[in-house]
């Protein structure tokens, strides 16, 4: 089974610039799909999902954040939200859970806290409150896959210019902090398990200077498995040029034994 996550940067002119040639081309089994930036209604009128079952979960605010889950086969939508007094009704779409025939997807859109001080404390906040509500998760005997853009670099490895970014929100040292114990927790990264050690490959780029071009990113973008679901890990890989042409992102290619 391909388990595939990618944040669009906006679904719409991801379509105009080829998704549906991209997706044949993964060929996924689940897409998870992050800042999708539209409601249904506002999707292209003689546009087809390339995957027969879909859902989105779309932030209230139009053109803005919001998740969607595509896949193969049917799947039963368990939730939305991370259930906490945060954003109880998860107005800024950003967690779909999904479970697709004995597989749960945790379709993930964290924060980012880019713009100033007030977003970053909600994204710390949103992170802390992340932690607590996926560690029950963690201990279902059910592979579970939390999936999607989590705006961290993990390490060192994870980021091309370290040094100059131990200041910038994404590669702080408490969001660093953060994910050790996501993963301490009970996750386990399966990118970095199957690509091992080294820098990169990243899955974000910046517009400026030459950053896509000469493979100067960020890798912020995961698949990760509880305990149940790492041993189902064949292998992992980032498909580059699906974001250097479709976003600034690309998709994240999981290949699992199901």
């Amino acid at each position: 089974m391909r388990l595939v996550t990618w944040n669009l940067n906006g679904i719409r002119a991801a379509i105009r610039k080829g998704l549906d040639d991209f997706v044949e081309r993964i060929n996924p089994d689940i897409l998870l799909l992050q800042e999708v930036r539209a409601l249904p209604e506002q999707l292209p009128k003689d546009w087809t999902s390339p995957m027969p079952h879909t859902l989105m979960h779309p932030a209230e605010k139009k053109g803005y954040s919001g998740v969607a889950t595509w896949s193969k086969e049917s799947f039963d939508e368990m939730g939305r939200g991370i259930s906490t007094t945060l954003d109880y009704d998860d107005t800024e779409g950003r967690m779909l859970h999904t479970y697709h025939n004995g597989i749960h997807c945790l379709n993930c859109y964290l924060p980012s806290g880019s713009s100033g001080d007030a977003r970053q404390s909600w994204k710390e906040a949103w992170m802390d409150d992340l932690l607590e509500w996926a560690r029950p998760f963690t201990e279902l005997d059910e592979p579970v896959f939390l999936c999607g853009d989590l705006n961290v670099a993990h390490t060192e490895d994870d980021i091309w210019n370290p040094t100059g970014n131990r200041g910038t929100s994404g590669f702080l040292p408490q969001e660093r902090a953060w994910f050790d114990r996501l993963l301490e927790s009970g996750w386990s990264d399966l990118l970095r398990i199957s690509v091992g050690p080294g820098k990169g490959p990243y899955s974000w780029w910046s517009n400026r200077g030459q950053a896509r071009q000469l493979d100067r990113g960020w890798r912020i973008d995961y698949i990760l498995a509880n305990a149940a679901g790492a041993p189902l890990l064949q292998r992992a890989s980032v498909m580059r040029e699906g974001g250097l042409v479709v976003s600034d992102h690309a998709p994240v290619i999981v290949d699992l034994d199901v």
